[in-house]
């Protein structure tokens, strides 16, 4: 998937309007340039619309470039990030994986640049989108991840990562090679500048996210290794569907086994009931035999 550094709009094609410092909405610098006085008279609004409205959306814009993850490996640590942070987000983020990132309406002209392995947005809602358009949303990601292979690990670590911060500015970046977990690095905007965040306990905490990335060893999908996966502040894993499934079995299934366990002990009490019941009857039994064979009426006890 291809998204391409460079931004050069004509201002013959789009109203002009003025810069805004907003950290949550990243537009392209080209539509973001000095106004004429004679636009003191329009609503900036209306001219943010107005130019908006001239830019190709989801719809139009390529988002496949038929390039695959680069291995096996690259895409299962995709899906595991993907999968587990969807299905905590709910509505309250986007979080997309191998996926084109559009800033930059030439982007289609130039190939160098691929998109964030993994991205998450917050607060604009988790309905399905064919590419992550930012004009569109109106916003860039909070937070992405790149996964490192041999060819592209200098382009992500340089080239890719000054886009993050530069023109996407991205409030958090994080790399990892899943087949190298030592080369796991984050890091924050401050000051429009990437700073190194301090690695604890295997592991970085994102604030956008209020969660962890931590190094976890484990299964997954029949391949053992050292994966990157999102717990809580408090450490707990956030679980693909397939874990959350397969809990909630293991509850049923321990909630079955107590209540047959307290039906078989229900039994257990009835026929021990009866057979006290019984024992009381052949003692009384016996009783009222001796009594008889004494010459006494054992009726004249009732």
């Amino acid at each position: 998937m291809s998204l391409q550094v460079e931004q050069t709009v004509g201002p013959e094609r789009f109203p002009t309007f003025p810069k805004t410092k907003s950290p949550s909405h990243h537009f392209p610098d080209e539509l973001v340039v000095e106004w004429a006085p004679e636009s003191l008279e329009t609503p900036v609004m209306e001219l943010f619309h107005d130019a908006v409205a001239l830019l190709p959306t989801q719809d139009d814009l390529p988002s496949c470039d038929g390039v695959p993850m680069e291995t096996e490996r690259h895409k299962k640590q995709m899906d595991l990030l993907v999968y587990s942070l969807e299905s905590w987000l709910g509505e309250r983020g986007y979080v997309g994986g191998n996926m084109f990132v559009y800033f930059s309406p030439k982007q289609l002209k130039n190939e160098k640049f691929k998109g964030p392995d993994v991205f998450v947005t917050l607060g604009l809602g988790n309905r399905e989108r064919k590419s992550w358009v930012v004009w569109e949303e109106g916003k860039s990601p909070d937070v992405v991840i790149d996964l490192l292979s041999e060819s592209t690990a200098k382009f992500d670590k340089t080239s890719k990562k000054d886009v993050y911060q530069n023109q996407l500015k991205v409030a958090e970046y994080f790399w990892f090679d899943p087949y190298n977990p030592d080369d796991f690095q984050g890091f924050e905007l401050l000051r429009g500048v990437y700073e190194e965040l301090p690695l604890k306990n295997h592991g970085f905490l994102s604030q956008q996210l209020e969660l962890k990335l931590i190094l976890w060893r484990g299964l997954y999908r029949n391949v053992e290794t050292t994966w990157l996966r999102w717990t809580t502040l408090d450490g707990e894993l956030l679980l693909l569907p397939e874990e959350i499934e397969a809990q909630r079995a293991e509850v049923e299934a321990q909630r079955a086994e107590q209540e047959r366990q307290e039906k078989e002990q229900a039994l257990q009490r009835a026929e021990q009931e009866r057979q006290e019941k019984e024992q009381a009857l052949q003692r009384a039994a016996r009783l009222a035999q001796i009594l008889r064979e004494q010459g006494i009426d054992p009726d004249q006890f009732e």
